[in-house]
């Protein structure tokens, strides 16, 4: 079973995290887990006229390794090996092309994210994600 977590640095997403290791430990049937860090420059636009592209390349990619890092902990203390995957771009799209395109069978995600604050009951990206997609989708809280 492959298995896409994608992590924005919430609480909601590092116990999606924990979900995972323990799932993927109770099982029988060998999995992989890969994570996924999102970030979307958009809001970043401005900034991009006065500072290079590889700047703003650099600092999403150190936030985006500082969110990881606490999933890693909890999938490495649970002895489950995982990949990571960094992508720029809208979330909600990027997370499905990359599940759609590496024929990943269950995405787990947190069900509050980054903007939780914004939304009332699932996050929007969550929600994009289980309304578009192919796969089944687990959601945590």
């Amino acid at each position: 079973m492959k298995i896409l977590l994608p992590i924005d640095g919430s609480k909601s997403s590092l116990n999606a995290a924990k979900y995972v290791a323990q799932m993927v430990s109770n099982m029988r049937t060998k999995c992989s887990v890969t994570l996924i860090s999102v970030h979307d420059d958009f809001g970043l636009s401005h900034v991009k006229q006065f500072v290079s592209k590889s700047v703003v390349d650099d600092y999403l990619r150190e936030i985006s390794e500082k969110e990881l890092k606490a999933a890693q902990k909890v999938l490495d203390t649970a002895g489950v090996k995982h990949s990571m995957i960094i992508r720029r771009g809208h979330v909600s799209k990027e997370i499905l092309a990359t599940a759609n395109k590496e024929k990943f069978d269950l995405i787990v995600m947190g069900a509050k994210g980054r903007s939780g604050v914004l939304d009332l009951l699932i996050g929007s990206v969550a929600q994009r994600v289980v309304s578009t997609a192919k796969q089944a989708v687990l959601l945590v809280k």
